[in-house]
């Protein structure tokens, strides 16, 4: 199963990528701590520990590609999610992918994307 999502995120595409990769940062929005990887390969952790991961790929202002888990999942299932942001009108278009989710997370995941990442990041930029 897949799931893409997409927001319109007013502010540069680097500025929306310096939050999005850290993980700390990230999680801050939503009231909960992380841990940062900044760097291809390292692990990180956000929402207090309930997304792990590792980093694969880090593109500043381009392109973040992590594999990505609940630590509910069986030991060593992972996730593909990609996160892409596109210069527009209006700041930054950030599309999501995820690839590889187990089934029976597929609604909850897809469900929550907007409630972790897509309606924080909008109104973190939208009041700066």
């Amino acid at each position: 199963m897949s799931i893409h999502q997409q927001a319109t995120i007013s502010a540069d595409p680097r500025r929306v990528y310096q939050v999005l990769a850290d993980a700390e940062a990230l999680s801050a929005l939503s009231g909960m701590g992380g841990k940062v990887a900044w760097t291809a390969g390292h692990e990180f952790a956000a929402f207090d520990g309930n997304v792990t991961g590792r980093q694969i790929e880090l593109v500043p202002g381009a392109r973040i590609v992590q594999a990505w888990r609940f630590p509910r999942w069986e030991p060593g299932q992972y996730s593909l999610v990609t996160f892409t942001l596109a210069a527009v009108d209006g700041g930054t278009l950030l599309a999501i992918d995820q690839h590889g989710e187990p089934d029976d997370w597929h609604d909850h995941i897809a469900a929550n994307w907007p409630t972790f990442y897509l309606t924080p990041l909008t109104e973190h930029f939208a009041a700066a």
